[in-house]
């Protein structure tokens, strides 16, 4: 069964331009994974990136994070200063 992800990513005011890079870096690697980025938002000031992620299973996810291609650009975003939460979270119908 589908498992679908809530990532926020608080940006803090100069660190734009190294999580732009990162996720350039990193977003192409979903599809290696069965992952599909389903919507990405941005609040107007750029401060806020919000991404709805899903993967076939749980597993996939974890295969994605552990990807080296990712891993190599993980740098990326920790010198942005970003805060990042990523949620499991479902339909409510």
């Amino acid at each position: 069964m589908a498992v679908t992800y809530l990532m926020l990513a608080r940006i803090p005011e100069g660190g734009l331009a190294a999580f732009d890079a990162y996720e350039n870096a990193v977003l192409p690697l979903l599809a290696a994974y069965g992952g599909r980025l389903e919507r990405r938002l941005r609040t107007p000031d750029d401060r806020v990136e919000a991404h709805l992620v899903t993967f076939p299973h749980e597993e996939d996810l974890a295969a994605y994070r552990a990807d080296p291609r990712r891993r190599a650009a993980a740098p990326r975003p920790e010198s942005s200063g970003v805060e990042i939460e990523l949620l499991e979270v479902r339909d409510v119908r």
